[in-house]
């Protein structure tokens, strides 16, 4: 049986979490790049002799932990869940192994009818201190809506999408039928993901859906990869918005409009149904 709708606790508001350590190897940044698809001509990602480089988008990874455990603290039932939307700010390099330190705070409880959003921001630091990365998500519960709240203020993007113009470039890639389960060993151990009789208790009819998180990934590296000669370490910020859901064995269609010399507007398409599963995302360089 499904845990009962309990109201959010709205009081969390502005409150944060103790810092979270959180230790790694170079086998936890190769997996996350294996989790959000790098394949053998990425090698830089895969291979401890040559590093590994780390992907921008594992900031993630260490706010994973400490964010589940405030989420938990609302009240709302964590088993409908659904990732609404990242943005992640890299202020320097993340190290491919170490001990990192996070601390989340809830940013605001907001009414979206049907459903209710929460954003919890994160700060990611070494253990001197020195600022590595923020990320902000959006988390909605569906069914917890309509209790009355507003609605999240409007926030222009900082890089808007031109119309009526075709995409700069366009990376298409397979996902795995064992992405999810793949990508889980990450630290996102929802069974939303993996088991398909909860998958079904939830609403997901066609079985476990890939994380927001591991198509945000494949965005990241197709961004990389068109971008950035290869480099990741280019990117300094990138955010999306997860529209629809994606399940393991779609393919993947990252779109990007060059607005400026170092800025892209975004969009990820699903390849089979010709749907739009990402949009009003961007990401910016370094020079």
């Amino acid at each position: 049986m499904l845990a009962a709708t309990m109201p959010i606790d709205r009081s969390l508001v502005g409150r944060s979490s103790d810092p979270s350590i959180h230790e790694f190897t170079w086998r936890d940044t190769v997996l996350y790049a294996l989790g959000v698809g790098a394949k053998r001509s990425e090698l830089d990602y895969l291979y401890e002799g040559r590093g590994p480089k780390v992907l921008p988008s594992f900031a993630v990874v260490p706010k994973f932990g400490p964010m589940l455990e405030l989420l938990a603290r609302t009240g709302g039932n964590l088993a409908m869940i659904v990732h609404g939307g990242e943005r992640v700010l890299v202020h320097e390099p993340l190290p491919h192994a170490g001990r990192l330190k996070t601390t989340v705070t809830l940013r605001g409880v907001y009414d979206l009818r049907r459903l209710a959003q929460v954003l919890v921001d994160s700060r990611t630091t070494d253990l001197g201190g020195r600022l590595l990365a923020e990320t902000t998500s959006s988390i909605l519960f569906r069914g917890e809506g309509g209790f009355g709240g507003d609605p999240r203020p409007k926030e222009p993007a900082p890089v808007e999408r031109p119309r009526d113009v075709p995409p700069t470039f366009s990376v298409e890639e397979d996902t795995s039928l064992e992405q999810a389960l793949l990508y889980r060993l990450s630290g996102d151990h929802n069974p939303l993901h993996a088991d398909p009789v909860f998958a079904r208790e939830v609403g997901f009819e066609q079985g476990p859906i890939l994380h927001g998180l591991c198509t945000f990934g494949f965005m990241v590296r197709h961004v990389a990869r068109a971008a950035c000669g290869g480099d990741a370490a280019r990117i300094r910020g990138v955010e999306a918005q997860f529209r629809r859901p994606v399940w393991p064995g779609d393919t993947l269609v990252t779109e990007g409009w060059q607005v400026t010399p170092n800025a892209f507007a975004l969009q990820v398409k699903v390849q089979q149904r010709d749907e739009v599963v990402i949009s009003g995302a961007w990401a910016t360089l370094r020079e």
